[in-house]
Formats: structure tokens, C-alpha cells, sequence
């Protein structure tokens, strides 16, 4: 805190305009305006006096640097996932850990359906075809692709991103099916979805959706004996989290014919991209940008910033990740 009592906020990224104008009332900012992640040596030096932060999915948020700053009150997570963060150790240090939930749902949802329908028309290949100047004629089998229309999709993974994937499937009338730790009878009796094993997900699907958090058990969920059960036609989407795919078993499935196609915003190294998947052209790549609309980041800045403002002013956050801090 200041000599005059306003608290210090570290900030690993300039939000967007409409964010950063919210948070010039509620603290006095320490903001990284490179646009590139801050080194952990400059995280760790600045985090040192700081009330709150305010960080990315890609800063990772953890003992050391809690233990660099003995103040710290709030983490703002400028993310619904939370796996950057060591929740149970901010927690045990009765700070508050809060994230954007919700806002970034459709968005999502949007991107992961585009993802499924670029990868089965082959979008960006025959972009790249008639930028090249290969499209001399229409032909009864260029550029042949897999129908969405009535195919069958899989969801793992049925929170909120997961439910609205699936009703985007639902308006294609495909066939639905899903996987989450516990069955979602609502799922079921609103969208017709059926609940599946994972094994008997991934040999149904024609498209698989990944939608589930990162965790330890979700580490590598889909590696080389998963994709082997998909059909040698069916597309992997993950706009979940990169270490959620082994990479190397993806390349090696995609390049030999084990699978269709992928489409994948996330990375197991992001922003590092495994080099060989470069070289194909039945994976379609973006760089992470699930939520990137200009709505959706808004509404998560004006989130982290509300939620961050809660704690400092010693309200209980709606977005809150931990409320058994209050109990301390």
C-alpha cells in the first residue's frame, strides 16, 4: 500500500481500454505494457510490495511468487481456468483468487464450432489452394471434406463451454454425446444428450470437442491409446487446455492416417507449437483466441477489475474462486 493507504496492483498485461480505465480508480497500477509475457525474474521483483495482482493464464502464480509479497490480498485470474495459480496455497495464505466466469462461454463455444467446421470443409487448406493460384477449375473431387450435418459430435468436458457446444450441435442436428465426472440429467432431457465413457466417446464421435479444465487427471487425457479408438476419419477440437493432448501422440496420429483432422487453440508448450504439427495440413491452428472478442474481453476486464475491487474494499467477489478464505 502507499503511504496514503491505496493499494498497490501488479498488472502482467495491458487490458483493454475500457479495463484499464476501471482500474485507474481502485488502486495505484504497476502495469507490464510490453506486448509479451513478463519475465518471471521482473514478476518476482514488482510483486514483492503489491496488494493484488492481476494476471494472465500464462503467468504462473505460484508459492514463490506468494512468498514474495507478503501483502498480497487478491489474485485476479484474467481467465475462467485457474490452473496457473496454486489455489490450495493461496488459500492457505488467505488470498483471494477470483477468474472470469461465464462471460467467455459463447465465445468459446463459437470458436470450437468454427474449429469443427473448418476442420471438416478444409477451410484454411483450400484458402491457402487459391491463394496459391492452384484453383483452375471446379472438379468433382477437389477439396472433399466430411459432413457436420446429422454427424455424430462428442463432448468431454460438460460445464458451461461444454453444454453450449452442444447445443450448437443440437442446430446442426447432430447426434450428441458427452463425458463429465458426473451425469447432467438436464443435458439429457433438454438436448437428447447421451452420456458416454470416454473409450466409447471417442469410438462414436465423428467430431470430439475437448472442453474440460487442466488438472492433473485431465494431463495428457487424450494421448495415443485414446486417439487410436477414434474413428480414422473423426476430428479432434481443444480449445480447453494444450496439456490436455500429448502433442507428439497427436502429430504421430494425424500424419499417419489414425485420425481426420484436428483444430486446436491451445498448445501443450504455448505459444510454442510442436514444429512437426506445422507441417501438416489437416490440423488447423490459432493462437489461443477463444474468448478473443471484443465483448467478451471487455466483459472480462470489467470482471477481474469488479471482482478485484470487492476484495480490496472487503466485500465478497461474485467470481470468486476460494470463498473458504472467508472462513479463516
Amino acid at each position: 500500500m502507499t503511504e496514503d493507504g491505496t493499494p498497490l496492483l501488479l498488472v502482467t498485461r495491458t487490458l483493454p481500454e475500457d479495463g484499464m480505465e476501471r482500474l485507474q480508480g481502485i488502486a495505484d497500477l504497476d502495469v507490464w505494457e510490453e506486448d509479451r509475457p513478463m519475465p518471471r525474474s521482473e514478476l518476482l521483483e514488482r510483486v514483492s510490495d503489491k496488494d493484488g495482482v492481476l494476471c494472465l493464464l500464462g503467468d504462473r502464480i505460484d508459492r514463490e511468487v506468494m512468498d514474495r509479497a507478503p501483502g498480497l490480498k487478491v489474485i485476479g485470474n484474467y481467465a475462467v481456468g485457474v490452473d496457473n495459480i496454486d489455489v490450495g496455497y493461496a488459500t492457505s495464505r488467505g488470498i483471494f483468487v477470483i477468474n472470469t466466469p461465464g462471460v467467455l462461454t459463447n465465445a468459446t463455444a463459437d470458436l470450437a464450432f468454427g474449429l469443427i467446421l473448418a476442420s471438416a470443409r478444409r477451410l484454411t487448406e483450400g484458402d491457402r489452394y487459391v491463394r496459391d493460384g492452384k484453383f483452375v477449375s471446379w472438379g468433382p473431387r477437389l477439396m472433399l471434406g466430411k459432413d457436420v450435418h446429422g454427424a455424430t459430435l462428442g463432448v468431454v468436458g460438460a460445464g458451461k463451454i461444454g453444454e453450449a457446444v452442444l447445443r450448437r450441435g443440437r442446430g446442426f442436428e447432430m447426434r450428441l454425446l458427452y463425458n463429465s465426472l458426473s451425469r447432467k440429467p438436464s443435458l439429457e432431457q433438454e438436448l437428447g444428450a447421451l452420456y458416454r465413457e470416454l473409450d466409447d466417446l471417442l469410438r462414436e464421435a465423428d467430431f470430439v470437442s475437448l472442453n474440460c479444465p487442466l488438472t492433473e487427471m485431465t494431463h495428457h487425457l487424450i494421448g495415443k491409446r485414446e486417439l487410436s479408438l477414434m474413428k480414422k476419419d473423426a476430428v479432434l477440437v481443444n480449445t480447453a487446455r494444450g496439456p490436455v493432448v500429448d502433442e507428439k501422440a497427436l502429430y504421430d496420429a494425424l500424419s499417419r492416417g489414425v485420425i481426420g483432422g484436428a483444430g486446436l487453440d491451445v498448445f501443450e508448450e504455448e505459444p510454442r507449437v510442436h514444429p512437426p504439427l506445422m507441417e501438416l495440413d489437416n490440423v488447423i491452428m490459432v493462437p489461443h483466441i477463444g474468448s478473443a472478442t471484443i465483448s467478451t474481453r471487455s466483459n472480462m476486464a470489467f470482471m477481474v477489475v469488479e471482482g478485484i475491487r470487492s476484495v480490496l474494499e472487503g466485500r465478497m467477489p461474485d467470481n470468486i474462486v476460494n470463498p473458504e478464505v472467508f472462513l479463516r
